[in-house]
């Protein structure tokens, strides 16, 4: 019998850490909108403004850092939110009553900023290199010291670490209590499960051969298992058909407003940095946005936006003007592929982000901006160089406090685990090595970019504070 998620069960207001649903009762504060409230002022959010997007920070003008990523990314969520929820508040309210049709039509929007806030949370610095760091670090150990991991780990716990994911990592911050007896933050289950876009173990994912989009990358670390397990179990969320005996399953269809918001912020972002930085020409940056609006069913054509751009004088404003009507024009065309797709979506067979199956006349121009983008941005010298320090400076961080891990008996060990804040708690006791090589990771994945180069310079000798 084919499985289907309903609309109505795939919403709740329970909380992650709580044991019954947790309405709020406040009539100014919903549930998920203190959701959005509590990523927001979190310090792990904060941290953000110290991360790397594309370009090294800070540089000669001023560029996108994590945070105000994720800020603009949270906006154009709202909107995909908004104009999705709407349509199926009125589609569906007849059938499924009012308490259904409120949360589609004023509160959909709330869970898609705030998971599109938090879609980046556990991405550690210096940009995607941090990624790559953190498992290659891991990879190439030598024999002797991986042994002593894989023989203390199991197979997903030590895939971990060698797949580290920034999209695990958001989840494992939003809901391990760390040292704490409560998670500061205690999100709704519906938030959580909406940042979620490769809900599988890390042992699973990574397989872009297999044609699913649950296993492109991995949602959740071994550590975190149980907790997805319990989300998936409120919301109807069901394992992909195959993996039944295993830990694979379908997206939450919020997952995808909340990817588009993403896939629309960062192709754009990108282009419009590069262009401030001198990289890109204005004709070429107008060249890559403008051929979208060829269009009848475009709210503005060709001939109307390029009048208004005739009427500014500034490039930088010009490229302004065409980000805006471009994000706008995107969140309608995302808008209709959701709602096209609603039924694959409900069965969890939709295997392409909204942004891939869009009509077949802007594939093409989107693929221009993503060869652009890798050809003149992604492999510019400034963003290698600040990628090749990422790897200098994680590698060389992780190496310095695992063998401070490794061999706990040496005096420059324990002066070296001093320095790991006690939120990260390292248990010295047996069977502890997956939850310390975490508390590690915890820590130096937390870090900012110019605090990770701090601390490196400081213990490495590079810079000593004079007294």
């Amino acid at each position: 019998m084919l499985q289907h998620m309903q609309w109505a069960s795939l919403y709740s207001d329970q909380r992650s850490i709580d044991t019954d649903t947790n309405v709020s009762t406040d009539e100014l504060r919903t549930s998920f909108i203190k959701d959005y409230d509590r990523i927001i002022f979190s310090s792990a959010f904060r941290r953000l403004q110290n991360k790397t997007q594309v370009f090294p920070l800070p540089g000669p003008a001023f560029v996108h850092n994590r945070l105000t990523h994720s800020l603009e990314v949270a906006s154009v969520g709202r909107s995909l939110g908004t104009a999705v929820g709407r349509i199926i508040a009125e589609k569906y309210e007849s059938q499924h009553g009012q308490a259904f049709a409120s949360f589609y039509r004023h509160e959909l929007s709330s869970v898609i900023s705030s998971a599109c806030l938090a879609h980046d949370i556990g991405n550690p610095p210096f940009g995607h290199s941090g990624e790559y760091a953190i498992r290659s670090y891991f990879t190439e150990l030598d024999t002797t010291t991986r042994s002593i991991f894989t023989d203390a780990m199991s197979e997903n716990q030590w895939a971990d670490f060698t797949k580290f994911e920034g999209n695990s990592n958001a989840f494992r911050i939003l809901t391990h209590a760390f040292a704490e007896k409560k998670t500061a933050y205690n999100i709704t289950q519906t938030t959580l499960a909406s940042i979620v876009k490769y809900p599988c173990r890390s042992i699973d994912g990574f397989d872009k051969q297999s044609g699913m989009i649950s296993k492109k990358k991995s949602g959740f670390f071994d550590s975190e298992l149980s907790r997805w397990q319990t989300i998936a179990a409120q919301l109807g969320l069901f394992k992909q058909p195959g993996f039944e005996t295993g830990e694979v399953y379908v997206r939450h269809p919020f997952v995808y407003l909340t990817e588009a918001a993403d896939d629309i912020c960062y192709r754009v972002i990108d282009i419009e940095d590069a262009h401030r930085l001198g990289i890109l020409s204005y004709p070429e940056v107008e060249a890559l946005f403008l051929p979208f609006f060829d269009d009848d069913t475009a709210y503005q054509n060709t001939e109307r936006i390029q009048g208004n751009l005739e009427a500014l004088i500034d490039p930088n404003q010009k490229v302004q003007y065409l980000r805006a009507v471009w994000i706008s024009r995107m969140v309608g065309l995302c808008t209709e592929a959701f709602i096209n797709q609603e039924t694959t979506l409900l069965q969890g067979n939709l295997q392409a982000s909204l942004i891939d199956v869009l009509p077949e006349q802007y594939l093409p121009l989107l693929q221009k901006i993503d060869q652009i983008s890798y050809e003149r941005i992604y492999q510019h010298r400034t963003v290698v160089e600040i990628e090749i320090a990422g790897y200098q400076v994680i590698g060389d961080l992780l190496d310095i406090f695992i063998q401070a891990l490794l061999k706990p008996g040496e005096t420059r060990s324990g002066k070296v685990l001093q320095l790991i804040p006690k939120q990260f708690p390292i248990d010295h006791k047996e069977n502890s090595l997956y939850q310390n090589v975490q508390s590690v990771t915890d820590f130096i994945s937390g870090m900012t970019d110019i605090y990770a180069i701090d601390l490196y310079r400081k213990i490495t000798g590079i810079t000593i504070k004079a007294f």
